[in-house]
């Protein structure tokens, strides 16, 4: 008996979901796939795993315009000297010929408005393919587009981008109150420790704005925000360190409002030496703002049988107007 051997000609191709087939070629990029008998599809269509937080964190500045290239904004400073005293009031005599002005200086601070666009393309064949299957080729692209438009926006927005030289949210090269934190190391650190670690932050911004503006928000990396979550303040178990923290922090104190500590990816690793950082600072759009100009279309081109159309928008850098409001610790 002889063993039997296929010829060299004949070969099979595998999908790359594991899914076998003997024709010449697998098209899935319509979502055209072999079925069998037994099998139950499900249609629902299923996109990649994503989370983006910036319409959370920061406000937006509208007035900019696709036409724009540069999104600026002014600090004003002002100096005055007393009367009788150079470093007291303002006093004047009945017969005073001689009073003391006010001196003005105002600093612009410009950031560029950079162009974002992609562009989505289809053949006819393929957008035909993909209606008949119901499974639009066209708007699943245009769904992909936004994704990715959200996270560079997500990027842009707390790290900046290291090509443009630009910084963000959680690493503003305006922000200089910044160091370790008094305790620090959660994990084993207790809720007082906790606390006073957070506080210290706040006062340090309050302080640092002639006492003017306490923060309202704290961002913290996931890992630290669940410890929080998780632990209980005493073995009575009556509210957990997050909801401790809220409470009792100086924000609520004095802005009269529980502190908003939320999550936020890209404090991890964000600190000296690769540690967790937390930030506090005041989400308001007179105190920092993000520059976003909406994404516009090109009306639909013909090429042979391909459709085409470009989406495009401007992003702009982070404008920290009142960098004394922001305050990042490291070594959580």
């Amino acid at each position: 008996m002889s063993n039997l051997i296929l010829p060299r000609s004949i070969k099979r191709a595998h999908t790359r979901d594991g899914m076998m087939t003997f024709d010449a070629a697998t098209i899935d990029s319509t979502g055209v796939f072999l079925i069998g008998e037994l099998e139950r599809l499900d249609q629902t269509l299923h996109g990649p795993l994503a989370s983006v937080t910036w319409s959370r964190d920061i406000e937006l500045r509208e007035d900019v315009s696709i036409a724009d290239e540069i999104s600026s904004f002014t600090n004003s400073t002002f100096a005055a000297v007393g009367g009788t005293s150079p470093n007291g009031k303002a006093w004047i005599g009945k017969d005073s010929s001689s009073i003391a002005s006010l001196a003005l200086d105002i600093g612009k601070t410009p950031k560029p408005l950079t162009l974002w666009g992609m562009e989505l393309s289809w053949t006819l064949p393929e957008l035909a393919s993909a209606q008949q299957l119901g499974r639009p080729v066209d708007s699943q692209k245009f769904s992909g587009m936004q994704l990715k438009h959200n996270m560079d926006i997500d990027e842009q927005v707390y790290i900046g981008d290291t090509d443009l030289g630009e910084t963000g949210l959680v690493n503003s090269a305006s922000v200089t109150n910044v160091s370790n934190a008094v305790t620090g190391n959660w994990a084993t650190a207790t809720p007082a420790q906790i606390l006073a670690d957070v506080n210290d932050l706040l006062n340090s911004v309050w302080a640092a704005s002639a006492f003017a503006i306490c923060p309202r928000e704290l961002r913290l990396d996931p890992v630290s925000y669940s410890r929080l979550v998780s632990r209980i303040v005493s073995d009575a178990g009556n509210i957990s360190v997050l909801e401790f923290l809220r409470v009792n922090s100086l924000s609520n104190s004095i802005n009269g409002a529980p502190l908003n500590i939320q999550p936020l990816k890209w404090l991890t690793n964000r600190g000296t030496s690769n540690t967790n950082r937390m930030m506090a600072y005041t989400n308001e759009k007179d105190r920092v703002r993000f520059p976003l100009v909406p994404l516009q279309r090109t009306p639909l081109e013909y090429r042979g049988i391909r459709q085409i159309t470009t989406y495009y928008g401007r992003l702009g850098v982070v404008e920290v107007v009142y960098p004394e409001t922001i305050g990042y610790r490291d070594g959580i």
